[in-house]
């Protein structure tokens, strides 16, 4: 996959999305990048700056529920690639009001397949639908355990039903119409620029305002950490690599209850602050958990370090450091 390609990125301004279009500029300048998104509240524009140099990329505010404006877009471009990363992904806000996430993660997916599939027919050789999804599909493990390519789905939330739907699609396209598609499935993604309503971002922003910081229940459901480079380097090598019709689970190797994670951006944040060391301790406030809160997830990234020669290179300490210093402007 070395020539010259035509890729849509969907959900390119959204956290993972953005980090993507940027290795995808600066690695392969014989691509041509055309990033569409919706630019809902979690997209952030400002995160592209520096991609607006290339002459070789461009974006285009697009709505994928829409399917009408879908085969308008496919009958202007030629796409060799999607990379499908558009979701709505917040399962606060699933639990609250649902049917945004079935209208985006459910549809709009039908909606893309369906159109790629019209462009292509059988003219498929060197293309690729490449889905990006979620561990949370899997639902839930207890104290022991990891999720593999073959754990069955079990999802718990609006949003895990909605992408283990849009998971469900993509290999239906495959096996019905021989759509060449690829699959990963990542644990919790962090790093610099996430939005605020994810947890890291948000215990930064409420240690720097001197906020309430909210711990769901008792605190000690885990989960497994991925920094968002190392995630889109899987991805990319995923992309190029990977077995058609194939899926991998991607894994950061950092298993953390919440509030250990709560506990170590307290240290790290008081301590870029100059604040006294635990200082912010005090600001932890255990709240009502989350309905059907998941308890552990975790997973055995086995499959794309044998492939791939691929694992997470960033330490959760490293990789917490660098996130507290983006949200201070340090």
């Amino acid at each position: 996959m070395k020539k010259s390609k035509s890729i849509l990125v969907t959900g390119g301004a959204g956290f993972i999305g953005a980090f993507l279009v940027k290795r995808l500029l600066k690695n392969y300048p014989n691509y041509q990048v055309l990033n569409l998104d919706l630019l809902t509240y979690a997209s952030n524009l400002s995160n592209l700056k520096s991609c607006e140099s290339f002459s070789n990329y461009k974006f285009l505010k697009g709505d994928i529920r829409d399917f009408k404006f879908l085969e308008e877009l496919f009958s202007s471009n030629n796409f060799d690639i999607i990379i499908h990363l558009a979701a709505e992904s917040h399962v606060d806000n699933s639990i609250k009001n649902p049917f945004p996430f079935v209208l985006t993660n459910v549809q709009g997916t039908l909606n893309l397949l369906e159109a790629t599939r019209l462009q292509w027919g059988n003219n498929i050789e060197d293309k690729l639908f490449y889905h990006v999804s979620t561990d949370e599909v899997f639902g839930t493990l207890g104290v022991d355990g990891k999720f593999t390519e073959m754990s069955p789905y079990d999802p718990r939330s609006p949003y895990s039903a909605s992408k283990a739907a849009s998971d469900h699609l993509v290999r239906a396209y495959y096996h019905t119409y021989n759509l060449p598609i690829l699959l990963s499935n990542c644990s919790n993604n962090y790093g610099p620029a996430q939005h605020f309503e994810k947890l890291i971002p948000l215990i930064i922003q409420n240690i720097v305002n001197k906020k309430s910081l909210p711990v769901y229940g008792d605190g000690k459901n885990t989960r497994d950490w991925l920094y968002v480079e190392d995630h889109v380097e899987a991805i990319d090598l995923i992309l190029h690599n990977g077995k058609i019709g194939k899926t991998y689970l991607i894994g950061g190797d950092n298993e953390k209850r919440n509030i250990d994670v709560v506990l170590k951006l307290i240290k790290i944040t008081d301590s870029m602050l100059g604040r006294p060391e635990g200082c912010s301790k005090k600001l932890i406030n255990f709240v009502s958990d989350r309905p059907g809160h998941d308890y552990r997830y975790a997973i055995d990234n086995t499959k794309v370090k044998q492939e791939f020669g691929w694992k997470p290179e960033t330490s959760f300490e490293s990789g917490l450091v660098k996130t507290v210093a983006y949200y201070l402007n340090l």
